[in-house]
Parts: structure tokens; sequence; C-alpha cells
């Protein structure tokens, strides 16, 4: 299914420039634009949840992380 969306000249001919540089239509280049958004969310909302991780709390992720990585390397040297 298509759509047609509203966008002024200007833009239009941007975003078609900046899709025919990439090989790309327009529709695959607003895909790829969307998902960059959408990763963009994605890490501002991880960021968000790791600055409001208490203290204590993270400082039991690294040691476990940290028991993990030496089980891991232990492993590898086997």
């Amino acid at each position: 299914m298509t759509t047609t969306i509203k966008v002024s000249d200007d833009l239009r001919d941007r975003l078609k420039a900046q899709a025919a540089h990439e090989g790309l239509t327009l529709g695959a280049h607003l895909a790829r634009l969307a998902a960059g958004e959408d990763r963009r969310l994605r890490l501002a909302s991880l960021r968000e949840a790791v600055a409001a991780t208490p203290n204590d709390v993270a400082a039991s992720y690294e040691d476990e992380a940290d028991l993990w990585e030496q089980a891991e390397q232990a492993d590898a040297t086997k």
C-alpha cells in the first residue's frame, strides 16, 4: 500500500537527492531515516534508565559482569 504525504517541494527535493546519492528509492530512504530515529529514541531511553539506576544496583551489575568476563576468559584458555 502506498500513500501520499505533504511536504514542501524543497524538502521533497532534498530527500530525493539524498536517496539518489545512496542509490535508494525515496521510500527506502524514508524507512532508513525512520529506523535511525527509532534507534535514537531507544538509546535515549536507555541512557535515561542507566542514569536513573541507583548506585548500589549499578555496582552489583558491574560486579556480576566482571565475574562473567572472568568466566569467559577462563573458558577461552582451556
